[in-house]
């Protein structure tokens, strides 16, 4: 599997996903991410077909958010999901960001249990997050600064 930052040739692929996976549709969203963040954009190949994206932003000046993440179904259970999340928060580790913010449909055990075991915890609960009603849990993960160990060891 490959990991790289999305082009604008993966649009098609990425909605196809995206609409198998979600409820709420809005292909316009994922250009305009991608035109405003393409740092925070990435997709995941095998054999030359797109079976999962991630994306992410800088929210504020300290924390980046979680916005998408989906893995074609025939592809999930193969830790597709973890390896986009860990690109993503590399990612805003790199930015010098200190945490990561998402948030999760309350029925979404299977995401909620990704996300637990990448160490994100839950924070609180948006009633009618979602356009159907439903709520959304809000989930918070604390960044390691980006080579700490190594600034310390480096002084001594």
């Amino acid at each position: 599997m490959i990991i790289r930052q999305f082009e604008p040739y993966d649009f098609e692929d990425v909605l196809n996903i995206e609409m198998e996976s979600f409820t709420e549709h809005n292909p316009f969203v994922y250009m305009n991410f991608y035109e405003m963040n393409t740092e925070g954009f990435f997709v995941a190949s095998m054999n030359n077909r797109i079976v999962g994206f991630v994306m992410g932003y800088r929210s504020a000046v300290n924390e980046g958010r979680i916005f998408s993440l989906a893995v074609k179904e025939e592809y999930k259970g193969r830790g597709i999901g973890s390896q986009l999340m860990q690109t993503i928060l590399n990612a805003f580790q790199q930015q010098g960001l200190k945490t990561a913010t998402l948030e999760v449909r309350a029925s979404n055990h299977i995401a909620k249990k990704l996300y637990q075991d990448l160490g994100f915890i839950a924070c609180w609960v948006e009633q009618r997050y979602y356009s159907d009603g439903e709520n959304g849990i809000i989930m918070k993960k604390q960044l390691s600064p980006l080579c700490w160990t190594n600034s310390i060891q480096a002084s001594l």
